[in-house]
């Protein structure tokens, strides 16, 4: 999805905690030392007080985000959002006592400065997050932050919500588009309406298509990954029970929410830091590696380039140049496999090099450095930049050429997150199964995607670069 305005919204959440619970801590301890009477008989360090706390935080937003505080079904309910605030303020409290008892920090001298922290960390989370909803709230009714919808479906439904996001700013929704019959739709949304749901997309530019009846709901499905956007229906009863989706209230009628792919929201934000951590770290672990492949490259050929570029697709279609060690003798680098082999007077390999999916065993465009570097996928190290830079990720489809998707028909599904360095595909085989194959498991693992995924893919990976497995 290209635009989530509640992903922002999300994020202001987080930080607001953040300062609640500073907050907590700060005002607990002036409040022991300051307000009670009673003689102070331990060491006053605010300072480091607020370093170990400082450190703990990300603890404590763990423990929020596993309480399920940052979803939208539960920040829309307050009363189960403020039960699941209280729960998750004891929860780290003891996560920071036994912190505490084990590594041997005095973050808690004495036992009623733990008790105020319970009192204010809950009492400041309800307070910050009740002050964000307030100041969102005044944005919705300015139509900022709003979530554009198309609204399709012949049902009594459509109706009903049409009303809804009419009349009730606070659910963060505007209508932009109506594919329904016109008797469903009110009066003063007449002018909404369009012919079908591509032409309200086109026209439109909505962030989610909201399906009210069950007619053609794969078309519709298919229609809004293919313009990167939500998908969500209203469910009949025998839905209700199904666990696929999301499955939420929007003003008056329960929503599912179809995902393209688990990694949304914060997902997509743990696995940006994670890409950011191994990234960097890989790099440095690298370097020595990559600075001798550069100085064989140039001492073989002086006056030829180390690396090599070329743009290559990443989320929503997006181009990047992705880097890698210059693999091609330099005669023939930046060619097509056409243009080179007629260079060299060798145009009938052309179509030997295609039938066999883009590879000949002894490719003469190579020189002996680059064969031994595609061999062991050394070539590919540049790319750590790319990773770091947020043009792909670690772990991803394949970042593929532009001409390579354009007949693929479940082309936007694979461009639905970011290529990556290595995948699924690459650890099961590379280029010993077919493009078709490949894309069958950079679908399967965007539909399924976790980080215990991405890390089993990770260790494949060193595995098949050690072994040369699959690789040609």
């Amino acid at each position: 999805m290209k635009r989530d305005t509640f992903f922002i919204y999300r994020v202001c959440l987080a930080i607001g905690d953040i300062v609640a619970v500073m907050a907590a801590f700060l005002l607990s301890y002036w409040a022991r030392v300051v307000l009670d009477p009673r003689p102070v008989f331990f060491a006053i360090n605010p300072v480091g007080v607020l370093v170990s706390v400082a450190s703990l935080i990300p603890l404590w937003l763990i423990i929020l985000s596993v309480a399920g505080l940052y979803t939208q079904r539960i920040i829309s309910r307050r009363l189960r959002e403020y039960s699941r605030l209280l729960v998750a303020s004891v929860m780290g409290l003891m996560a920071f006592i036994t912190y505490a008892y084990f590594m041997r920090v005095d973050i808690f001298p004495v036992r009623w400065i733990a008790l105020y922290t319970l009192a204010f960390s809950f009492l400041f989370l309800v307070l910050i997050r009740e002050v964000i909803k307030t100041i969102r709230g005044h944005f919705l009714i300015r139509d900022v932050g709003m979530r554009r919808a198309v609204i399709t479906g012949n049902s009594a439904n459509t109706a009903v919500i049409l009303n809804d996001f009419l009349y009730d700013k606070g659910l963060g929704y505007k209508t932009v588009g109506i594919v329904a019959n016109k008797s469903y739709i009110p009066g003063k949304l007449a002018k909404l309406h369009f012919a079908s749901v591509a032409k309200a997309i086109a026209t439109a530019k909505p962030d989610v298509i909201i399906q009210t009846d069950g007619q053609d709901t794969s078309r519709v499905y298919t229609q809004a990954v293919n313009a990167h956007i939500d998908y969500m229906f209203v469910p009949n009863q025998a839905m209700l029970a199904s666990k696929n989706g999301e499955l939420f209230i929007i003003g008056s009628l329960p929503i599912v929410k179809i995902l393209t792919t688990p990694l949304v929201g914060a997902a997509k934000f743990v696995k940006r830091a994670c890409d950011l951590v191994f990234g960097v770290v890989a790099l440095i672990l690298a370097s020595p590696i990559m600075l001798v492949i550069a100085v064989v490259i140039k001492c073989g050929e002086p006056h030829g380039s180390v690396f090599y570029k070329e743009k290559r697709l990443t989320r929503f279609g997006k181009k990047r140049y992705i880097y890698k060690f210059r693999s091609h003798k330099l005669a023939y680098n930046g060619l097509t496999p056409e243009k080179a082999f007629a260079k060299m007077g060798q145009a009938e390999l052309v179509e030997e090099y295609r039938n066999n999916g883009d590879y000949l065993k002894d490719d003469p465009r190579i020189s002996k450095i680059g064969h031994f570097l595609r061999k062991t996928s050394l070539d590919e190290l540049p790319q750590l930049l790319n990773v770091i830079k947020g043009d792909i990720s670690l772990v991803g489809p394949r970042a593929l050429q532009p001409g390579e998707l354009e007949q693929y028909p479940n082309k936007n599904l694979i461009l639905s997150v970011k290529s990556g360095l290595t995948g699924l595909a690459q650890v099961s085989g590379r280029r010993s199964i077919s493009f078709e194959e490949r894309r069958l498991l950079d679908i399967y693992y965007i539909q399924n995607w976790s980080l215990l995924l991405d890390l089993q893919i990770l260790v494949r990976t060193i595995g098949s670069v050690l072994t040369g497995w699959g690789a040609k």
